[in-house]
């Protein structure tokens, strides 16, 4: 078999010039001169943890009121290892390093609004409405809320927040009532900020109307904060306790930084809840801001010249990882709104604007780009772009060939791959290695990531469970109301002892990169044989009258059998000719045991708020289950025609 030939490599100067490059020259010098790729690295770095997180503080230039006597303590317990037990640090602190005027944030919408603020700007209205919060009684442990579209203000909010020493948690604006409450309910937030609406898609959306069945239910909430946004003139409507952004701020021109310890709680983020109520997962400052960094600076290399953007809502993790781009001095860029409301151009005559550097977004984004028929090489100057970030779901092999064909040729294109439970990545890019088509760079850093079988066995070149196998620093603090940790380690630790188990299938190429192929949950298993799911769309989604796809197994007679769904181009049908074709594709390029058994046309593909496709979730609505909370869901009503389809009754 002829071994693939990588998309891209990486020019010597460019290798030579990565702040990855000049961490490997350090630790040869300095610890191990026998380093000397990034194999060897990877290997030293978990080998190693007492002296390459410390190395990493240093590289990135942590800012700390007080260091540490111990790097790690109970190295062997997982979950149960503690990191810098002695240190005392501010996470808001290290991102508000810098207070001149290079732009922090720049804010664009859908309707070409744009609002720019300098880092001597950030720092002065988070001074001023940290002065507003602590005012009003917020300290240290408290917790606060954002239900907030993605505003230069939604940051400032969590900064003022965190530099108190509070924790701030946010989720998506389109969650409706049962939504919010699955979440903010469970954690009582002390303050609630939110604007009065937002739009998408060339709708406006009132905020303010759910805010109120929120307040009805959750009696914690003493002061509502609203950002005016689609209402002129500014209004609070009619609830209680709140008060306009504006009306709020302090006059305050300072930050009085908390310090305190490594693993002090800075953000609770939320389970997708497609499966039950969401799961409140407390991520702490030191573990955050220390994986941030390591994956920003090493991983991405993202430096002060920057302009980083990431697409994404308040609600999905990669927002908290971009705005830890601040730590490092970049400019962030954030927009909201509908990344196709003026066409599939929007993001890219953006990127041309702002001169964007590293562009992030999701796999499924880039996948409908490529279905529009843009070729955003051939329409805007691309040339300040040299990364371009996916994740949310793998990354097909056929979108590899799209960015390097369509978009940009000498691009380093890093499907990454981690999740909220970490905040962070388990593998992801590295500007010194190739791109291999399909795969991900690399497993990350100081992460002892293997794949694993049914047995416990770690895997080369086979599929099996991703697990980690050491303790790293942005583990989770614990989830919330979880006093014994019980549901903690069910979540990770049950599968395999004393080994985090993260339920992606995935595997472990001979580059040492890796490929995903999909959740654990929603392995397929005809004949008893496991099945990514991605296989599956990866040759569906080839074909020109495919929009996208979902698949499932569906119990049948004593085995399960493959069941796949298509949603197809304005105004097409499925018909038989289109299914043989299906199949064809599907059998020639993987195994018989891929070949969907069913194949039905359906409109809509349910999906969480973040975007990511919910199998589970269409593999309970087709066996007459209940789905336990739909208000997960961005459109919970797609699940409708998942039920009693008749052609599913059948052999």
């Amino acid at each position: 078999m002829t071994a693939k030939a990588p998309l891209w490599t990486p020019s010597p100067e460019r290798i030579a010039e990565s702040r990855i490059a000049k961490f490997l020259a350090h630790i040869q010098a300095e610890y191990a001169p026998h380093v000397r790729d990034y194999a060897g690295l990877h290997q030293w770095s978990i080998d190693r943890p007492e002296v390459f997180w410390p190395e990493v503080w240093a590289f990135c230039g942590i800012k700390a009121e007080r260091t540490w006597d111990e790097v790690l303590v109970d190295a062997d317990k997982m979950p149960g290892a503690k990191w810098f037990t002695d240190t005392r640090l501010n996470f808001a602190e290290n991102l508000l390093r810098f207070r001149d005027d290079k732009p922090a944030i720049v804010f664009r919408d859908e309707h070409g609004g744009r609002i720019e603020l300098s880092y001597a700007e950030l720092y002065g209205e988070v001074a001023k409405l940290a002065g507003a919060m602590r005012a009003m009684g917020v300290k240290k442990n408290d917790c606060v809320a954002g239900f907030m579209p993605n505003r230069p203000e939604t940051i400032i909010a969590m900064l003022a927040t965190t530099s108190i020493g509070a924790i701030w948690s946010s989720c998506s604006p389109d969650f409706g009532i049962n939504g919010v409450l699955d979440r903010f309910g469970q954690i009582e937030p002390k303050v609630l900020f939110t604007t009065d609406g937002y739009y998408y898609n060339g709708k406006t959306i009132d905020s303010l109307e759910r805010i109120g069945g929120v307040l009805e239910k959750l009696d914690s909430i003493e002061k509502v904060v609203i950002v005016p946004f689609v209402k002129s003139p500014a209004t609070t409507g009619d609830l209680e306790n709140a008060v306009l952004w504006n009306d709020f701020l302090s006059s305050e021109t300072e930050i009085e930084f908390e310090q305190l310890p490594f693993d002090h709680p800075i953000y609770i983020m939320y389970s997708s809840g497609t499966t039950g109520v969401p799961k409140c997962i407390v991520h702490g400052a030191g573990g955050t801001l220390i994986q941030h960094l390591k994956e920003l600076v090493l991983h991405t290399d993202l430096g002060r010249d920057d302009n980083i953007f990431y697409f994404t809502t308040c609600g999905w993790m990669m927002w908290n990882w971009l705005v830890s781009s601040l730590a490092v001095g970049a400019t962030v860029i954030l927009y909201d709104g509908s990344p196709f409301y003026r066409g599939a151009e929007a993001l890219w005559k953006m990127t041309e604007e702002e001169g964007i550097s590293v562009f992030g977004t999701s796999a499924k984004y880039i996948a409908a780009v490529e279905k529009t028929g843009l070729k955003p090489r051939e329409k805007f100057d691309l040339s300040a772009l040299r990364a371009i970030l996916s994740t949310g779901s793998p990354l097909l092999p056929e979108s590899f060939d799209f960015v390097y064909r369509d978009i940009k040729k000498d691009v380093q294109l890093s499907s990454i791959s981690g999740g909220t439970d970490i905040v962070s990545c388990f593998a992801l890019g590295n500007p010194m290695l190739p791109v291999y088509e399909g795969e991900l760079q690399c497993r990350g850093l100081g992460m002892a990531v293997e794949v694993f079988d049914e047995h416990g066995t770690p895997l080369r070149n086979g599929k099996g469970e991703l697990v980690c196998t050491r303790p790293f620093p942005a583990m989770p603090v614990g989830f919330w109301n979880d006093p014994d940790g019980e549901k903690y380690r069910k979540a990770y630790f049950d599968r395999f002892e004393n080994v985090w188990c993260h339920g992606d299938f995935a595997e472990i190429t001979e580059h040492g990169g890796v490929v995903i192929y999909g959740r654990s949950d929603a392995t397929l298993n005809p004949g008893g044989v496991r099945i990514g799911t991605a296989e599956i769309y990866r040759q569906v989604e080839k074909l020109d009258e495919i929009l996208e796809s979902l698949a499932i197994g569906q119990q049948w007679k004593g085995d399960e059998r493959v069941v796949l769904f298509v949603r197809l181009r304005e105004g097409l049908q499925l018909d038989d000719t289109l299914r043989d074709r299906i199949r064809k594709i599907i059998r020639a390029n993987t195994t018989p045991r891929h070949v969907p058994a069913k194949i039905a046309q359906i409109s809509d593909i349910p999906r969480t708020i973040s975007g990511k496709i919910v199998e589970l979730a269409v593999q309970n609505a087709v066996h007459g289950r209940p789905v336990k909370n739909t208000d997960a869901l961005a459109n919970p009503q797609a699940l409708d025609q998942y039920r009693g389809i008749p052609e599913l009754q059948e052999d």
